[in-house]
């Protein structure tokens, strides 16, 4: 009987999240990192999970939105939580409704703030700069068929100085990406 809790990752881009929970995860006794999925061929996140053993899968948007395909291969996977890290599509209803409260985001900002259709990377954090915020963060949340739109679970938070750049913000964000999400997940899904 395979008593590990087999988590997937959903990312579009470089990874360095995912790969801080693969990391994380990959002696842990009872919760393992078992598929990467993106939704780009030339993700970095891509190489980032070959690095750490852990099989990957591509989707494009057809397969993704208009085919449960994806279902069958999370199951075959053992998958029963998934993980969005800087996944940049938004979740079909029937991949919803098949994880109910099984699935996470990070958003990079203090939601209900300056998330929602192209919120993302850099974006939010100039909004964030342009508004004059003394304070920025993150939100970790579960997913619902909205973006950044589901119950939120945990938030911390960094001060934003007032010569701060976007870039600046986006380094102490990460730093908290970086410091948080991996410890939230482990403690959702154990």
């Amino acid at each position: 009987m395979d008593h590990l809790k087999h988590i997937a990752i959903f990312a579009s881009g470089t990874g360095s999240n995912a790969l801080k929970i693969m990391e994380y995860f990959a002696r842990h006794p009872s919760v393992r990192v078992s598929l990467v999925v993106s939704n780009r061929a030339d993700a970095p996140v891509l190489a980032a999970a070959a690095t750490q053993g852990v099989p990957t899968l591509v989707k494009h948007r057809t397969d993704f939105y208009h085919t449960e395909e994806l279902l069958s291969q999370l199951k075959n996977h053992k998958i029963s939580f998934i993980v969005l890290a800087g996944f940049l599509w938004l979740i079909p209803t029937y991949l919803v409704n098949a994880f109910p409260r099984k699935i996470v985001n990070m958003h990079p900002a203090l939601l209900p703030r300056y998330g929602g259709k192209g919120m993302y990377g850099l974006h939010v954090h100039e909004a964030v700069k342009a508004a004059g915020e003394p304070e920025s963060g993150i939100t970790i949340h579960y997913v619902n068929e909205n973006y950044d739109e589901g119950d939120i679970i945990f938030q911390a938070r960094c001060d934003i100085l007032p010569d701060d750049s976007p870039n600046d913000i986006a380094r102490k964000v990460q730093k908290l990406e970086h410091e948080h999400f991996a410890p939230v997940i482990e403690n959702i899904v154990s």
